[in-house]
């Protein structure tokens, strides 16, 4: 997570939730609070990856090797 979570994807994202009101903020808490974890940030729902593309998608693509045009 903390590769990818930029100023200005903090500022885009920050106040946003998904559908589920599943907020941004929750979803990169356990990232914060462990600082040596493999990822960092968790989906609330399947809707959290369109909510908070700008971060999973770069995620996602670094973790698993996948981009957003990959079928698989």
């Amino acid at each position: 997570m903390r590769k990818y979570l930029s100023r200005d994807i903090w500022n885009e994202l920050k106040e946003k939730k998904d559908p589920y009101n599943y907020s941004f903020r929750e979803a990169i808490f356990s990232g914060i609070r462990n600082t040596d974890s493999g990822i960092g940030v968790y989906a609330g729902s399947h809707d959290s990856y369109d909510t908070f593309a700008p971060m999973f998608d770069k995620v996602i693509e670094d973790y698993h090797g996948h981009s957003k045009t990959d079928v698989h």
